[in-house]
């Protein structure tokens, strides 16, 4: 039998970055699930506060020279790789000079969030996903970690519903304690028209703040997993309410082995209902 291939994308990911619920996270389930028999990719953005030698990472050179275009503006997409030796492990990087080359992650030396983090966003899911067609690589469930992959949901089931590669995956969207405090730029509605979204959902998001991306991210994915053990009680209550497929905060030793059986079920779920 075919071995099922799971996508992971993490805003953050150890060793890379510090440790938090992500990383932490997105660390140690690709390589659990991975163990559990499934095939992986794993990607995350190559912010500029990683440093390339330590982590050995380097440009892979038939993947890199796309150019993306996020608001009516062409931008390189480079692809870089580096190795997790003690998990067997490899990670893709998504890079672009304009978006990820600061020294900061999600905000500037004074605590600031950056203004583009939502087209830093946009160009992130695309990237992944483009790259994934690029590798030939289809995947059975694309399991994401973090806000900054929040429209990674939108994308597969709005922008993509046409495209063979993407017919048949299912999304996972895990929720995190990790709010952000400045909303998304003011045209961010008019950058995801220019995408090409659904009215719909640009409605629902185009505000641009924590909540709303969170609340479209669970309404547009096909499972729920509770990544922190607390959360926001928007999100809590509307996690409690969802009719999809769930997994509560589980412990960090029991979670991958819970999490490739949560796979099985929503990859499953037109078996599962007949």
């Amino acid at each position: 039998m075919e071995k099922k291939k799971v996508l992971f994308i993490s805003q953050e990911i150890k060793p890379f970055l510090p440790s938090s619920d992500v990383s932490e996270a997105a660390r140690k389930l690709p390589q659990g699930v991975q163990e559990s028999g499934k095939e992986i990719r794993v990607f995350m953005p190559r912010f500029g506060v990683i440093n390339e030698r330590r982590h050995q990472l380097h440009e892979v050179i038939r993947l890199s020279g796309m150019n993306l275009i996020v608001d009516d503006m062409d931008h390189p997409l480079i692809i870089k790789v580096a190795s997790i030796p003690t998990a067997r492990m490899q990670v893709y990087f998504i890079d672009n000079e304009e978006y990820f080359k600061r020294k900061g992650v999600f905000s500037d030396e004074k605590g600031e969030e950056y203004d583009d983090n939502d087209e830093r966003s946009m160009f992130f899911c695309r990237g992944v996903l483009e790259t994934v067609k690029k590798l030939g690589w289809k995947p059975d469930i694309i399991h994401c970690h973090g806000w900054m992959t929040s429209l990674m949901p939108m994308y597969v089931k709005d922008i993509y519903k046409n495209d063979p590669h993407f017919a048949d995956t299912k999304v996972v969207y895990s929720l995190y304690d990790n709010e952000f405090n400045k909303n998304w730029d003011a045209r961010f509605g008019e950058k995801l028209k220019f995408e090409g979204f659904d009215e719909g959902i640009i409605d629902s998001i185009k505000s641009g703040d924590y909540l709303s991306l969170n609340k479209a991210a669970m309404e547009n994915a096909d499972g729920i997993v509770m990544g922190s053990d607390s959360l926001h009680e928007e999100l809590k209550a509307a996690f409690e309410e969802t009719e999809k497929f769930k997994l509560e905060f589980e412990s960090e030793e029991v979670q991958p082995k819970l999490m490739s059986e949560f796979f099985d079920k929503v990859i499953d779920e037109e078996a599962l209902i007949q």
